[in-house]
């Protein structure tokens, strides 16, 4: 067995839009501050939580994530080797 540890990224809800236009609120926000451009949903998420990272943005969902990071610790089992006959048949336990 061995043990190994992976980086693997994964999308947080931060903003959803607010239809017409280009209006977005920043998920989690007691005052739901209406932000007049997505650049400025970005500016407050960013003064919240001072995250600096990759964004996503999906325009047909109305959504906008931020793309978190964590290390998680992956184990591979050895599998055993498989042996055969001289006809090619596989040997079991062999």
């Amino acid at each position: 067995m061995e043990n190994r540890t992976e980086i693997v990224e994964f999308p947080e809800l931060i903003a959803v839009r607010v239809p017409p236009g280009d209006k977005w609120i920043l998920k989690g926000d007691p005052n739901e501050v209406i932000h007049p451009s997505l650049t400025d949903v970005l500016e407050a998420y960013f003064q919240a939580t001072e995250f600096k990272g990759e964004y996503k943005l999906a325009p047909l969902d109305s959504k906008l994530y931020a793309l978190k990071a964590k290390e998680e610790e992956i184990i591979i089992e050895e599998k055993p080797e498989k042996r055969y006959g001289l006809f090619g048949e596989f040997k079991q336990g062999a």
